[in-house]
């Protein structure tokens, strides 16, 4: 699954258009982030942009926006309502999808000092990334405003992380650092204003003062009357939302509210929520009453369902779960969103990609897919009553990897994609891409270009420059940060050749992880599905048998993609180490196959 950060800059305009769209055409144009939402502000002066990407992908960004602010606003003429430091006043690095705290708190680092370089500018951390504790909230960094920041500046214990500790009249300076995502989350009730602040100060963290803490931790709290709804709400803030769970929030608010005797009429996500979030939610909810919902789009439901999320209007998931809206942005772009004919000719055309390895995994993703239709065709049908409890157990962990296999389906290209943009951008010790002669740099003459991978051959053959055209013959599995990296190195000295080959060596053990991690996806496939075709419906014996098929031809695939890189490796032990685990996946491949087939042969 790919990494995937929101970053929420705010920047002190709100009023100029011109400069609102500049900002926000930055932030569109930089390669690998989808602009989600442009919230300017008159009275403030302000407007928030909230974008997602790969980790690298929103340095970038929030970099290319704060280069445009940094020639269209002059904080030395800015007036608002909001408390503000700076032109880019505040810039948090938020994990979304597979991405650590840690790697948010390096991506806040990053940005900081890149900032700092580029313009000349203060710049402090707070949050996750503070490292002082009196700088770990933001009202304490923006102490005083940017009218204090003269002043501040002078002493040592505001001198900035990054940049120099001198006052910029028109830029002031720039907070940046990693928080979790914030849930701005409201529960209804048909009470007043007062009932729901009671309830309030029950369940928020704060509580009713230091004697008296909430119950929540890392939620914020008050009660309000929405006027133009005609009904009260619990309005939070939910700051941790895995400490503290959205349906834990309302759960406790409809526990509260009973023991008033108020009436709770459904709830209200302001803004957007992760598509974790939701899932978790739904969970509680299957667990506690014993259902069982396997399909996305039907958990979602339940959950706007439960939380009554369309109470006060329609809740479109599209346009209100991150995720979705970064499908919606980019699923042009995807294998597996093209139909079924599209692919097939994509994978017989006289082009790079996509090859073996896409093919593997979209094989792989039909094998899961038909042992869970086995079960579906199953379930819930009377002659087959006496055996829901087992389909209740299989057919959760095939649904669950033929998604899973689906995004393996592009692993290959996208990544791909990556490597050879970097693999034709020479750069400097810092990382700038070298200009062409024309003045554009190589990452611009190839933006849009599609360097795509292809399996069954070795990174060591495109390495060596085997292209038409400028577009790579070939390609392989399973890119990493390593190798982009390693890309990156100088190439001239002795020294930087031999620090550039071990970085690519390292690459390339990162390249056999890719097939290796799909023939491992499919291992724990074999202990369900040699129980499916026990107990499921008979007359799809032969779809349990294609599906066995479908997963021993992926393990053939990721089996020879693997090989083939490993021959380019010279850490011996570990290609021994690799040959020895992928054979023995392949192994358990032939094995568990023919077990599944003579077990559907013997069912009448």
């Amino acid at each position: 699954m790919a990494k995937l950060v929101e970053c929420v800059p705010n920047f002190s305009e709100g009023r100029n258009k011109e400069v609102i769209d500049a900002i926000a055409d930055a932030i569109r144009g930089t390669e690998g982030c989808s602009l989600l939402d442009v919230d300017p502000g008159s009275s403030t002066n302000r407007t928030v942009y909230t974008f997602v990407g790969s980790p690298a992908s929103v340095i970038e960004g929030a970099l290319s926006a704060a280069l445009v602010a940094f020639k269209l606003i002059d904080m030395g003429k800015h007036s608002g309502e909001h408390p503000r430091t700076g032109a880019m006043d505040v810039c948090p690095f938020i994990p979304v999808q597979n991405v650590t705290m840690e790697e948010c708190v390096q991506c806040a680092e990053e940005f900081g000092q890149r900032l700092a370089e580029m313009l000349n500018v203060p710049v402090y951390l707070y949050g996750e990334a503070a490292r002082k504790e009196s700088r770990r909230s933001l009202p304490s960094v923006r102490a005083g405003e940017y009218e204090a920041l003269p002043e501040k500046l002078a002493k040592t214990e505001w001198a900035p992380e990054f940049g120099p500790a001198t006052f910029v009249p028109s830029w002031g300076a720039t907070v940046t650092g990693a928080r979790m995502f914030l849930i701005a989350y409201n529960v209804n009730l048909l009470s007043t204003k007062e009932q729901a602040h009671r309830i309030a100060l029950d369940i928020r963290e704060q509580g009713r003062g230091k004697n008296q803490p909430g119950l929540l931790k890392k939620v914020q709290g008050m009660g309000w009357y929405l006027e133009e709804s005609n009904l009260a709400q619990v309005s939070t803030n939910i700051l941790d939302f895995e400490l503290t769970p959205v349906h834990t929030v309302f759960e406790e608010v409809c526990r509260d509210a009973k023991e008033l005797n108020l009436p709770v009429v459904g709830s209200q996500i302001v803004g957007l929520i992760p598509l974790k979030a939701m899932l978790d939610c739904a969970e509680f909810y299957i667990q506690r009453e014993n259902l069982f919902v396997v399909e996305e789009e039907h958990k979602i439901r339940l959950v706007i369902s439960k939380l009554g999320l369309d109470s006060l209007g329609p809740f479109d998931p599209k346009e209100r779960i991150v995720e979705y809206m970064v499908q919606a942005n980019q699923g042009e772009d995807r294998l597996v969103s093209l139909s079924l004919q599209k692919f097939v000719q994509s994978v017989g055309a006289r082009t790079a990609a996509p090859g073996g390895g896409s093919v593997s995994a979209a094989i792989a993703a039909m094998g899961a897919a038909l042992g869970c239709m086995v079960g579906q065709m199953t379930y819930g049908k009377r002659q087959f009553e006496s055996v829901d409890a087992e389909m209740r157990k299989l057919i959760p962990p095939l649904h669950r990897a033929m998604n899973d296999l689906l995004l393996k389906v592009d692993a290959d290209s996208s990544a791909f994609n990556s490597y050879m943009v970097h693999k034709h951008t020479k750069t400097h010790s810092r990382g700038e891409a070298t200009q062409t002669s024309s003045g554009r740099s190589f990452r611009d003459v190839l933006t849009g270009r599609s360097y795509t991978g292809i399996s069954g051959r070795s990174f060591r053959d495109v390495f060596n420059g085997e292209e038409l055209h400028g577009h790579p013959m070939g390609g392989a599995s399973g890119m990493s940060n390593g190798e982009e990296a390693a890309l990156k190195l100088p190439k001239g000295t002795a020294e930087e050749i031999k620090r550039r080959e071990e970085a690519m060596q390292q690459g390339l053990k990162s390249a056999v992880s890719v097939p290796l991690s799909l023939a491992e996806r499919v291992d724990t496939l074999w202990p369900v599905l040699k129980e499916m075709v026990k107990y499921g419906n008979v007359a799809c014996k032969s779809d349990i048998q294609v599906a066995a098929k479908a997963l021993e031809t992926a393990v053939y695939g990721a089996y020879y993609n693997v090989i083939i890189n490993l021959k380019d490796i010279t850490d011996s032990s570990f290609r021994a180490e690799t040959e020895e685990k992928v054979s023995s996946l392949l192994k358990n491949a032939r094995e568990n196959t023919n077990v599944t087939l003579e077990t559907a042969e013997q069912r009448k």
